[in-house]
């Protein structure tokens, strides 16, 4: 009797298992996602240059993926290096680039008298949020969403998520100025103390929420200094640096629990009080990848085959207001 019921439960497992596994390859993504992107491709803000290479499709298990995936050496039109490549879709890239030209590379000036160089990324992963086991898909399964876990200088400082939030004064104002800042431009932003998974980095995304709700967390008291007189056209992109690869962005990339340290070699510089330099260094630090100075060639986009059925008309996501509030 006993072997009978293990031999009943071993066949119950084996079909739930088969069950799971079918229904995690065969998931699809939901239809706005791909109606989106198409609208970003054809909208004409995401071009190739030298430091925007557009992949084949992604066609990852239970609707992981992006129909045109792009593969990112630097963003803010080449002026900000990553410390490895980035691997997101169409709609992340041009809010990126807003969010790091109107809102941190000012930030950057305003708190070290420095232009901003670099971000440390993490992209595509096709995984649940947090990582768990079950659950619902992280917006990091479709290329729409950005883990920042630092941010480097010109002169070589790096600044740490996890270490500046309750660093020096400077990092901290940097920190919330930048954060503060993104929810403008994302429909989700978590940071330190929003919740245990976020102390060491920001999450962004553009996921849809219920009625247009902007997840914005933690709620934190500061008032930003970086106002519209501030923003200055990027001078270009930096000169090529050696990069950190990422071969194969299906698999889950390193969280950097222990950020970036400052490259070796790199010139000490004094600080006053308010963390503003004495002395200035203006090159890349090593080792975070920016694109070529030479002006770069850009090619169109091949469009995607058009979506059957009748697609809802949804516009590029605004800069928005933050709306407090809500649960991830």
């Amino acid at each position: 009797m006993s072997a009978r019921m293990t031999r009943q439960a071993l066949v119950v497992l084996v079909l739930l298992g088969l069950a799971g596994c079918s229904l995690f390859r065969f998931g699809q993504r939901a239809p706005w996602r791909d109606e989106v992107e198409r609208q970003c491709l054809s909208s004409g803000l995401v071009k190739v240059t030298d430091y925007t290479e557009p992949m084949r499709e992604i066609d990852g298990p239970g609707g992981c993926g992006m129909q045109q995936p792009f593969r990112i050496s630097a963003l803010a039109e080449g002026s900000v290096g990553l410390k490895s490549r980035a691997v997101l879709a169409c709609p992340m890239l041009p809010a990126l680039d807003r969010w790091l030209i109107e809102v941190v590379q000012p930030a950057a000036r305003l708190y070290y008298g420095q232009e901003l160089a670099g971000v440390n990324v993490g992209s595509y992963a096709c995984r649940n949020q947090n990582n768990a086991t079950f659950g619902t898909k992280s917006e990091h399964s479709y290329g729409n969403a950005a883990d920042i876990m630092s941010f480097a200088l010109a002169d070589g400082h790096i600044i740490p998520v996890e270490k500046g939030w309750r660093g020096m004064q400077a990092d901290q104002n940097f920190l919330r100025e930048a954060f503060i800042g993104s929810c403008r431009y994302f429909s989700t932003v978590l940071g330190p103390g929003s919740d245990m998974f976020h102390y060491n980095h920001f999450h962004l995304d553009l996921a849809r929420h219920q009625n247009g709700r902007v997840i914005c967390k933690p709620i934190i008291k500061f008032e930003p200094r970086v106002t519209p007189d501030m923003i200055r056209k990027p001078s270009g992109p930096r000169p090529l640096q050696p990069m950190q690869e990422q071969e194969d962005q299906s698999e889950e990339y390193e969280d950097a629990s222990h950020p970036p340290s400052a490259p070796n070699g790199t010139q000490q510089v004094m600080r006053t009080g308010n963390g503003a330099p004495t002395s200035l260094q203006q090159s890349p630090p090593a080792g975070w990848g920016a694109a070529s100075p030479q002006a770069p060639s850009f090619t169109p986009i091949p469009p995607l085959p058009p979506v059957t059925g009748s697609p809802s008309s949804m516009p590029l996501p605004p800069v928005r207001p933050p709306r407090l509030g809500g649960i991830y």
